[in-house]
């Protein structure tokens, strides 16, 4: 992971092949704001990262990991985090995921969404996580 001062914003970037080629940051922050972009458990070949295919709880985990290190790149932490998004393919899942978000928010409580979508950029991904931060004093 890399960041890079632009204007008034730090732009956090993972080092994935599709950032420079659709143009976003893996986060981004503004003042004490920090959006962090979809992030799944794909690996370098786009598609589940080992030891994760076919596990929606095991996908959430890992896309956690790397929001986590996203927010620390800007200054940030799950602590700081006001809200997340959970886009899952197969919404009957949602406990094994929601459990596994549970594990890394329990103590935090962000206001959180989970939805159902038809599909993510690869058939092995089975979620995407996006979060918001607000860092707080000291952070």
């Amino acid at each position: 992971m890399s960041e890079q001062q632009q204007g008034g914003r730090v732009l956090v970037s993972s080092g994935a092949v599709w950032e420079p080629l659709v143009g976003y940051s893996r986060a981004v922050r503004v003042g004490n704001h920090v959006w962090v972009a979809g992030t799944t458990a794909a690996g370098p070949d786009g598609r589940a990262a080992a030891g994760t295919a076919g596990d929606a709880a095991a996908q959430t985990r890992e896309a956690l990991r790397r929001v986590e290190a996203a927010l620390a790149r800007a200054g940030a932490s799950l602590a700081d985090v006001v809200r997340t998004r959970l886009h899952v393919t197969d919404i009957s899942r949602w406990e094994e995921v929601g459990r596994a978000h549970g594990e890394y928010f329990a103590g935090v409580r962000p206001a959180a969404t989970m939805v159902q979508v038809a599909a993510l950029i690869d058939p092995s991904l089975l979620v995407e996580v996006e979060v918001d931060a607000v860092v707080t004093a000291g952070g």
